[in-house]
């Protein structure tokens, strides 16, 4: 019987049922996104509940906002705002160390508060921006100056030349006027001007408190300055006049506001160190927190977004040194973060310029309602969470807290109880799936070894060679197999009975039919006149043919007995095979027997007369079923180690439905003659004499499909 490999076999089905518990990480990993999405809700919330916090503590605390916190509009240009400076500022006219020059405004033509008919747009224009570093006011000019003109060294007048003006007013509502004009590049003192009507620019006295430095470029010169806070209200200007030849009349002056009159001067907005104070002294370590007034300038700031995880943030992990712990370490967690993603900490967050916060949650603090938003950093790194409260001062809306963080808690959060479900399911899995791979292993190689005991108790003519041995478990297949084991017994007392039951007729007909045989002829040597009787011949002629079937059925018995005791010698088959065709040639006078041996001297190891018994059967059938008038075709050749006899005969075909069981015991396809029984043994016998050679048989129809040829091979010596 043969054996083939089942793919979709028991092992393969229960390897495919386990994979439904890789459902279990997806439903783990579903559920922790469902975490994470109430774990967002609740830092949302908990987000307004901190700029509310914030917000209380500074309502009804008028001191912390400055005046034009109030005013109906902030006009940019005009209305400066000090960006916070991180690294101090060296005046020395080098803007290199000035870190935030995006936030400088162009001022040209736009801001021309005063021209002669000589200027152009190409004469002056100027980049400014102002900041704050610690109690001081820092500011610088690029400024663009085809024709730089310094203050002549003689001179008594500091404006027949280019120059600077500053006008502001002081903490205690003061006009103050400055004018900055030098003989050459380098240090600056500003000159106090007066502010009386009808005199222009008239220098009173140096101020030494305000500092600066020029330096000229190729472009035209830089300013650099720095301003005493203690000096500033909260309204500045600046205005660079343009003269182009010495001595000569101004061209141009452009400026951030009117510089000569109080009520036109610009505003100025710096961050409150009072409201850092107060929000730094909150504690809220866990979040970015801004104060804006009520036109979205920046009062105040405390803290990072890049440290702002949110209350949920992952405490920093010892690292686990186990065995268990580096291999995860090592090979598990870079798989799992093929689909996590680690929470970025080198993110870029330049979305909002301080001097006007933009945002959704802000318009809606500042409509006196709370509200919140999410966005994506500019690099789509990272996801922040703002939330925005309003700040009254007597029921009036003056400005708002803003609190910023990002989810970065809640991923590292999320992704830590990812790595121990993951760790964990995948040990599950991997136990599970090993156990029902052994437990499938262990049932298939059971049924397997069944399957091998049954085959080999089974030959392939159907006889019964050994027993199988039951087994002992006590479950299904041990049941099988104890039945199987059963069924197989019976049917080997079976198939024994039907194997002696000829030997066992043979024995027990033999007797009746001599009695038979001898009344037979005494009756027809005492009555003379009975031997031409037709009765007594039909008689005879019957037990005649009893007897024959007798001797075939006890012919294959007898073979079957007697090769197990046949003495085994090597012999040359030719010569058995030209012996025997001999006498078949005298034996069938009417066939045409043809021999063709293409080789000689083809020895093997067996008996010679039971290969003659061989060629005798295998003869017999082909001159039975050969078409009279055709020829019979006897050849034998050598192919490789083998020796091989062709017997073909031109005639019927094998029946289609009868060619996997011709060689089997009492099996026959003739379709009957008269006087001639036949029990269908004489392939079974050739089959087994083949055997005993160690050799094959075939049976096959022939090519040209016009009759049948028989094929037997054995090994040569």
């Amino acid at each position: 019987m043969s054996r083939k490999f089942h793919f979709f076999g028991l092992r393969f089905k229960l390897l495919l049922l386990s994979g439904f518990l890789f459902s279990i990480p997806w439903l783990g990993y579903e559920y922790v996104w469902e975490m994470e999405k109430y774990l967002r809700a609740g830092q949302e919330r908990t987000l307004l509940g901190t700029v509310r916090a914030v917000a209380t503590a500074l309502h009804e605390r008028p001191k912390l906002f400055d005046a034009q916190a109030s005013y109906l509009s902030v006009e940019k240009g005009r209305d400066l705002y000090a960006y916070p400076i991180i690294d101090p500022i060296r005046l020395d006219g080098d803007l290199s160390d000035w870190r935030q020059q995006q936030h400088a405004l162009q001022y040209g033509q736009d801001y021309v508060i005063s021209q002669s008919n000589a200027y152009q747009p190409t004469t002056l224009s100027f980049k400014h921006m102002i900041g704050k570093y610690r109690q001081y006011l820092y500011a610088y000019f690029e400024v663009s100056d085809d024709v730089v003109i310094y203050r002549s060294a003689n001179s008594l007048s500091v404006d027949n030349n280019d120059y600077l003006q500053i006008a502001f007013t002081t903490p205690a509502g003061d006009f103050r006027r400055y004018l900055i004009a030098t003989n050459k590049p380098g240090w600056l003192t500003p000159y106090e001007m007066s502010v009386e009507v009808g005199q222009t620019n008239k220098a009173l006295r140096p101020e030494t408190r305000i500092q600066g430095a020029w330096l000229e470029t190729e472009q035209g010169y830089n300013i650099e300055l720095r301003i005493p806070l203690e000096l500033l209200g909260s309204k500045l200007s600046f205005a660079i006049t343009d003269v182009d030849e010495p001595g000569g009349q101004p061209v141009a002056t452009i400026g951030t506001s009117n510089v000569w009159e109080e009520d036109k001067l610009g505003t100025v907005l710096v961050p409150s160190p009072e409201i850092e104070q107060i929000i730094k002294g909150l504690g809220h370590t866990n979040s970015r927190i801004w104060v804006v007034d009520q036109h979205q300038r920046v009062l105040a700031k405390s803290g990072d977004i890049k440290n702002s995880d949110g209350i949920w943030s992952r405490p920093a992990a010892a690292r686990d040194d186990s065995w268990w712990g580096k291999a995860a370490e090592r090979w598990l967690y870079p798989l799992y973060y093929k689909i996590l993603t680690r929470p970025p900490s080198d993110f870029i967050d330049e979305l909002y310029d301080v001097a006007n916060l933009q945002g959704s949650h802000i318009e809606q603090a500042l409509e006196g309602k709370a509200g919140s938003s999410w966005r994506l950093t500019p690099d789509s790194k990272a996801v922040v969470l703002a939330a925005a409260y309003p700040v009254y001062i007597d029921d009036m809306v003056m400005g708002a807290v803003i609190a910023e963080e990002t989810t970065n808690g809640i991923r590292s959060l999320r992704n830590l109880a990812l790595e121990k479900l993951f760790t964990l399911m995948l040990a599950v899995m991997l136990l599970g799936t090993l156990g029902l791979f052994l437990l499938a292993s262990r049932i298939s190689s059971r049924i397997r070894r069944l399957r091998d005991q049954a085959d080999q108790a089974i030959d392939e003519q159907g006889r019964i060679r050994s027993q199988l041995k039951a087994s002992d478990v006590q479950d299904e297949i041990g049941d099988l197999s104890r039945t199987v084991a059963d069924m197989v017994q019976r049917l080997g007392q079976y198939h024994h009975y039907l194997e002696s039951m000829s030997s066992r007729l043979s024995h027990e007909l033999r007797t009746p039919v001599a009695v038979v045989r001898s009344s037979l002829e005494t009756l027809q040597m005492e009555e003379e006149k009975l031997a031409d009787s037709v009765y007594l011949q039909r008689a005879q002629e019957g037990l005649n043919r009893l007897s024959l079937i007798l001797t075939n059925m006890s012919e294959a018995t007898r073979l079957e007995q007697s090769l197990q005791s046949v003495e085994r010698h090597d012999y040359l088959l030719d010569e058995v095979l030209e012996g025997c065709v001999q006498g078949y040639q005298l034996a069938y006078p009417d066939a045409q027997l043809q021999l063709t041996m293409a080789d000689r001297q083809l020895k093997v190891d067996g008996a010679p007369e039971l290969f003659a018994q061989l060629l005798d059967k295998l003869v017999a059938n082909a001159v039975e079923f050969a078409t009279r008038g055709t020829p019979i075709m006897i050849r034998l050749q050598r192919q490789g180690r083998k020796a091989v006899l062709d017997i073909s005969n031109k005639g019927p075909l094998l029946p289609t439905e009868m060619q996997g069981r011709l060689f089997d015991s009492m099996v026959s396809v003739r379709s009957g003659q008269p006087g001639q029984p036949h029990l269908g043994l004489g392939l079974y016998i050739a089959r087994l004499i083949t055997e005993f050679h160690q050799g094959n048989i075939e049976l096959t129809d022939n090519p040209q499909r016009d009759g049948v040829t028989v094929k037997v091979s054995i090994p040569l010596v």
